[in-house]
């Protein structure tokens, strides 16, 4: 369930029962629930199954530079795919596009995901000297795409998100 801020600013991804927590204590405040789906009590009440739910006091949140890089968000920007160009695998390591034995440093600019065939190929070599070129260059991923990593994305969440990739990694989850 996606948690948002008192502002509507999405926060982070929550499970069901933390949502539903949250509005028995009346600290938020249901927003989007899923059609179709409710929640019953052994008392015979029913609850709207929820989707989207809204913290009623604001949350500070502090400011970040840059999302830090975790194999989530990584996951998340690669759309969980290998990054080699012509590759359909799916990505399962963290590689440095300049090898870190050759002065290359853990950041978005330098790190893809690879399929563990490409991984192991490329070894400390560069893309440069095997011939390999990438999907897409890398860049740092917006905060709501690292926020919302490889969740399941609901369609009730898109008008929530701001961030062109976010919605796209909805559209096709």
């Amino acid at each position: 369930m996606l948690l948002l801020n008192a502002s509507y600013e999405p926060l982070r991804v929550i499970s069901w029962q933390r949502a539903i927590c949250l509005q028995l204590a009346d600290r938020a405040d249901l927003v989007e629930s899923v059609p179709n789906r409710a929640l019953h009590s052994s008392g015979g009440s029913s609850f709207p199954f929820p989707s989207v739910v809204r913290l009623r006091e604001m949350v500070r949140v502090p400011f970040r530079r840059e999302v830090p890089i975790t194999r989530k968000a990584l996951v998340a920007r690669d759309r969980g795919q290998c990054q080699k160009e012509d590759c359909s695998r799916k990505g399962s390591t963290m590689d440095h596009l300049l090898p870190r034995s050759r002065g290359g440093r853990h950041d978005w600019l330098n790190v893809v995901l690879m399929c563990h065939e490409h991984n192991n190929s490329k070894g400390a070599h560069t893309l440069e000297e095997l011939g390999w070129r990438l999907k897409r260059r890398p860049s740092a991923p917006s905060f709501e795409t690292a926020l919302l990593g490889r969740h399941h994305l609901l369609p009730e969440w898109l008008q929530w998100l701001s961030d062109p990739d976010a919605t796209q990694l909805a559209a096709a989850g």
